[in-house]
């Protein structure tokens, strides 16, 4: 099989959320999705015309079964995912409640949780041009983290690493969140909120991170709705198109696949950021953290437009209102 073109590692988990109204101890039917940052990523490639592997441990149990299946529908390659025989798939309960919706994780023990560096003995890697990680694999277990550092640390010749710091305070509760400096430090491209940077560095300033995080060649600095900005031999800013949003969960994951997309075919710094923000668009009008992508049609006419233009566009679900 050939290798793919971009290499997503980390957890995805079965998530349920509420089908009907009410208290959580009173509803009697959830519906039943997934979730996972990197196995996002990867759901979002194929469509966008980049192949994409999506690298993990599932337990052998229904639930693993569901995520090789659904994944794999989204023609994403995960014939690398390890089924492990003792330790469970992780799973998420979403919570629906009149002061927000909290999220309760069952994943202690997982069979991601599990995975470490003798993961890479049966991965070729030397094919693949971009691997995806995130901050919240190292947060796992000290294997999770002495794999994402084997993989930092691993001789790669022209294949990039890019590492989504996505902070989970929760999993860093007892663990030295300093590390995501060390392995920021060691990537190539470093996606992260700067309302996440705050927590973590202290700014979410592009300019001071950038000081703060030398190495990376690329560094992307997303500022919610306001916009991101592209952080390489010069600074630049793109504000974010106004989406009437449905639901907000997923957005960071689809800007991080349109901005590897675009960067994997060579585009210049504007496209690869408006990339990104037409894909989070995407799934901003969805319920699912994996969108459709906009039509062809829009997606040319926003690339193609000038600054005003951009900044006045307006999504809904019945298309570019301006």
């Amino acid at each position: 099989m050939t290798a793919p073109e971009v290499l997503c590692v980390g957890e995805s988990m079965v998530l349920f959320v509420p089908a009907e109204q009410g208290p959580p101890e009173q509803v009697r039917t959830w519906l039943r999705t997934l979730g996972g940052a990197e196995s996002n990523v990867a759901c979002h490639l194929p469509a966008l015309g980049v192949t994409s592997g999506w690298v993990s441990a599932v337990g052998d149990d229904p639930f693993g079964r569901v995520l090789l299946r659904e994944i794999g529908a989204a023609g994403v390659d995960v014939s690398a995912v390890a089924v492990d025989p003792v330790r469970p798939t992780g799973l998420y309960i979403k919570e629906s409640g009149a002061h927000g919706s909290p999220v309760r994780y069952y994943r202690t023990g997982s069979a991601a949780s599990g995975m470490g560096p003798e993961l890479l003995s049966n991965l070729d890697l030397d094919a693949v041009k971009v691997i995806h990680l995130s901050g919240i694999t190292p947060a796992l277990s000290d294997s999770c983290l002495a794999l994402v550092r084997a993989l930092l640390e691993r001789p790669r010749g022209d294949t990039l690493i890019s590492f989504d710091v996505n902070f989970r305070p929760a999993l860093w509760a007892g663990r030295d969140s300093r590390v995501l400096t060390e392995l920021a430090g060691l990537a190539d491209i470093v996606l992260t909120g700067d309302d996440e940077a705050q927590t973590v560095w202290g700014t979410g300033d592009p300019g001071k991170l950038r000081a703060l995080l030398p190495g990376p060649k690329t560094l992307v600095v997303k500022h919610g709705e306001r916009g991101a900005t592209l952080v390489e031999e010069v600074s630049l800013f793109s504000p974010a198109l106004r989406v009437e949003v449905v639901e907000p969960v997923g957005a960071g994951d689809a800007f991080a696949a349109g901005f590897l997309a675009a960067t994997l075919r060579g585009a210049d710094p504007a496209t690869r950021l408006r990339r990104g923000h037409l894909q989070a668009a995407a799934t901003l009008l969805t319920h699912d953290d994996v969108g459709e992508p906009l039509p062809a049609s829009v997606i040319e006419t926003l690339l193609g437009a000038d600054e005003d233009a951009w900044s006045a566009a307006r999504l809904t679900d019945e298309g570019v209102l301006t």
